[in-house]
């Protein structure tokens, strides 16, 4: 049998919340059909089958609380499969599948993370069922063993942040807390601002992570446009305007070539060591209305024509901005591009994802002073900079990589 869990899509994650099914006991599913769609801190999201087989049982119903990653939703029974009895996660028997083969031909189950840790109190998440509280302050209370009525909310409508619980468990435990604001807002104006709080706590775990733990090197480059705005004002001068190119396109498939050159900054940081991955998936960081961003995998950006990455990257916006991505387009990037040229920003220096290993930077396509054949012209330029994981490699490959990603662009016809 095969348990479909509450997917961890990226490494912000916690929890995550089931908003609806997208199949029923009995429905067959393939490989990378939409099983669910999950809320996250972030925006909402297609959770896709990793296995072909027919969904035996829904353990959980759509409802609106957070459960933590790897808690058990769904069981889906694989090819060759029987019934058989297990215990569900709230203890009561359903029915799911076992392996009809002898037990030493018996695929394994991969296990299941717990749905909360040992040392969780009944007492204190029946007290917390009753606060506005994100589900990172939640574990946190839990992980400290801290009483929720000495939490004080300073979030949006006295929600409780991150930053509440830290500071509750270093203040004396009779300290009255201050009230919380009793203004209560709308429920839409509060979702909105629920969303919010979350993602920004979403946003600041994963990067305090990052800082905390991968060694950043910064390295910089400055290149020359000329060429690929020739070539792309050239190629769009005929063209419908729904069908032109955008120089960004030519930023990221330039990213992904020079990728191949220098594989050691596509992958992930994992168990101690690099884990370089054959696959280009490039994360495209891309601001969402009312604030934050995620960075979503435009798979295998390396391949295909110029023409149907357009297409593609157009297509990953847009759904990313309507809360439609898909489940395998928030796990899988390998490297993450970030573009601030369209606000005005010249150089960006960004902070790497964990647990991959490399981000590359793009600033605004400026026109300066610039010495061609001895003689100093206007060019227009772009600044392209690389975060580097230093445990994975180092500034001279860094460097490689860079210009790679400049020589590239001198033959954009090439890309």
């Amino acid at each position: 049998m095969t348990q479909f869990v509450m997917p961890k899509l990226g490494a912000d994650m916690t929890a995550g919340k089931l908003i609806e099914w997208r199949k029923k006991p009995g429905d067959r599913v393939e490989r990378g059909d939409v099983l669910a769609i999950i809320e996250t801190d972030k925006v909402n999201v297609d959770a896709e089958s990793f296995v072909t087989g027919v969904v035996e049982a829904l353990l959980v119903e759509p409802h609106d609380e957070w459960l933590p990653v790897g808690t058990p939703l769904a069981v889906i029974r694989v090819e060759g499969e029987v019934l058989s009895e297990v215990a569900g996660p709230s203890g009561g028997a359903v029915s799911v599948a076992a392996a009809a083969a002898a037990p030493a031909q018996a695929a394994p189950v991969a296990p299941v993370a717990p749905a909360a840790t040992a040392t969780t109190s009944a007492v204190a998440e029946a007290a917390m069922e009753r606060l506005r509280i994100s589900p990172a302050a939640r574990k946190r209370v839990l992980d400290l063993g801290i009483d929720p009525a000495r939490l004080t909310g300073t979030g949006p409508g006295g929600r409780i942040t991150l930053e509440d619980v830290e500071r509750a468990a270093t203040e004396p435990a009779a300290r009255t807390p201050t009230p919380a604001p009793t203004s209560v807002p709308g429920p839409k104006a509060e979702a909105a601002a629920d969303r919010q709080a979350r993602m920004r706590e979403a946003i600041a775990a994963a990067m305090a992570r990052s800082k905390r733990e991968i060694p950043h090197y910064y390295l910089a480059t400055t290149i020359d446009m000329a060429a690929s705005l020739a070539w792309l004002e050239a190629r769009n001068r005929e063209r419908p305007v729904t069908e032109r190119l955008l120089h960004g396109v030519l930023l990221l498939r330039a990213t992904a070539l020079a990728l191949r050159e220098v594989p050691e900054l596509n992958g992930f940081w994992k168990d101690g060591h690099a884990e370089h991955s054959a696959a280009i998936h490039v994360g495209v960081a891309i601001s969402l209305r009312g604030g934050g961003l995620v960075a979503p995998a435009l798979h295998d950006a390396d391949r295909g024509g110029l023409d149907e990455l357009m297409r593609r990257l157009q297509d990953l916006s847009l759904r990313a901005r309507a809360g439609s991505l898909r489940s395998s387009e928030m796990t899988d990037p390998t490297v993450t591009i970030t573009s601030l040229g369209e606000r005005g920003v010249e150089t960006v220096f960004g902070i790497i994802y964990p647990p991959q290993l490399a981000l590359v930077g793009f600033g605004k396509v400026v026109e300066r002073p610039w010495v061609v054949d001895g003689n100093v012209v206007a060019r227009p330029l772009v600044t392209a900079t690389l975060a580097g994981d230093h445990r994975a490699t180092d500034g001279h490959r860094g460097a490689l990589f860079l210009d790679a990603v400049a020589r590239l662009l001198q033959q954009p016809e090439k890309l």
